[in-house]
């Protein structure tokens, strides 16, 4: 089944708590959670004590999606916070292999994400490291932005390179029920969507009708 991660980007930060609970409650499979640093992305996001914060109103795993130049300084402090699954950037200039089994060594999934500009050959050195790609089908940094359909091809290839049983594919950005199918056609697992889950008036038929059922 299509997993379906709500974005807590396009969440109600007042209560966000609450927000966490009723959104996994109206069937969400993953919390997920956009690190930015100010730096990787213009953007500016939440940190590690946010994802502690929610870490007891949710009742799925917590994705947590790095868009940091220097991911290493606060890899340890996420961990901690009750991550579930971290992702890095491919674009990072770091030794990723060895943030990857640091990663895995404490029991969480790794995963690698690729900007609209980054070619999916690059995950090819790190796939035994890796429990999940994310495609971004937007250029990070901020919430709302229109699904990029140049990008579906690359979650096509990736499909390819990749054993599902092994290795899911993610994608991010401006998902919603004209976009998923199409993601999924192409060999979408996980869809992360924020403005059209959170946006909507009856967040569990949003949930529903990414993953195409609209009953």
């Amino acid at each position: 089944m299509i997993q379906i991660a709500p974005s807590i980007l396009s969440a109600d930060f007042a209560n966000l708590g609450p927000s966490v609970a009723k959104v996994c409650q109206a069937g969400a499979d993953l919390i997920h959670v956009d690190v930015m640093d100010g730096h990787f992305v213009q953007n500016l996001t939440f940190g590690p004590m946010i994802v502690k914060a929610i870490k007891p109103y949710s009742t799925v795993p917590l994705d947590v999606h790095l868009m940091m130049t220097n991911p290493q300084d606060l890899l340890n402090d996420f961990i901690e916070a009750g991550a579930d699954q971290i992702t890095l950037h491919a674009e990072v200039e770091y030794d990723i292999i060895s943030l990857l089994k640091k990663i895995k060594e404490h029991g969480i999934k790794a995963g690698l994400s690729l900007r609209p500009r980054t070619p999916a050959s690059i995950i090819e050195n790190y796939l035994p490291y890796l429990d999940l790609v994310l495609v971004m089908t937007v250029e990070p940094g901020f919430g709302g932005q229109e699904f990029l359909i140049t990008q579906l091809p690359k979650i096509a290839q990736l499909r390819n390179m990749i054993d599902p049983a092994k290795t899911l594919i993610q994608v991010d950005g401006g998902i919603n029920d004209k976009s998923a199918p199409l993601c999924i056609e192409n060999g979408a697992t996980t869809l992360i969507a924020g403005s059209y889950i959170f946006g909507s008036t009856d967040w569990a038929q949003a949930i529903r009708s990414l993953r195409g059922d609209n009953g």
